[in-house]
């Protein structure tokens, strides 16, 4: 299977980067192709542009600013988003490679006003998420990356995917077992996914 893995967090030697490297080596595990797009290494720029917006509904032109990520993306089988949760939501850059690859033609399609979800290339989805505060923080406010990933993300790939969620929640109380426990339980389920 190719497995898009999408990394947000600019610091290499960051607990992140730790979860980051246990996806691959997982998923590495499990032979499939990974295509590792480091969007902070990249230098993805995740500002939608004036033009892009104007633009936003002309799939024709709409792509092009981004149109090696649109590629990536519709050449998956598999997507796992690796990120922290920063002030309850996701990095911009996650954000805005959101904002700016998920376009209509590519994601999803407008037909008399509805969208119709497209990207049924995507059969299976998962995000590995670490969080400052606690669950109860999280849940306070909605947990709402946990949410855009099992529903608005998960709407638009194939019906049938598999989704799978692994947060690791008060990173700021963690100890050094609770996080080694954490990234080998990422392994693990990156060797079966």
């Amino acid at each position: 299977m190719r497995v898009l893995v999408v990394f947000a967090h600019p610091v290499e030697t960051s607990f992140n980067a730790a979860t980051h490297q246990a996806v691959l080596d997982g998923l590495a595990k499990a032979g499939h192709i990974v295509d590792d797009c480091d969007l902070y290494a990249e230098g993805f720029n995740p500002v939608l542009s004036r033009e892009e917006r104007l633009n936003y509904h002309d799939e024709a032109i709409c792509r092009k600013p981004v149109e090696s990520y649109v590629d990536r993306v519709l050449a998956a089988d598999a997507l796992v988003l690796v990120h922290p949760v920063w002030n309850f939501g996701y990095p911009a850059i996650l954000k805005g490679f959101f904002d700016r690859v998920f376009l209509p033609g590519v994601s999803f399609e407008l037909k008399d006003g509805k969208v119709k979800p497209t990207l049924h290339n995507i059969r299976k989805l998962a995000a590995v998420a670490t969080y400052g505060g606690s669950r109860w923080r999280a849940m306070l406010v909605g947990d709402p990356p946990r949410k855009v990933t099992k529903r608005a993300v998960r709407a638009v790939i194939h019906p049938m995917a598999r989704t799978v969620y692994l947060p690791l929640y008060d990173m700021n109380r963690n100890n050094a077992a609770t996080r080694d426990a954490f990234i080998k339980k990422v392994s693990a389920t990156m060797s079966v996914f």
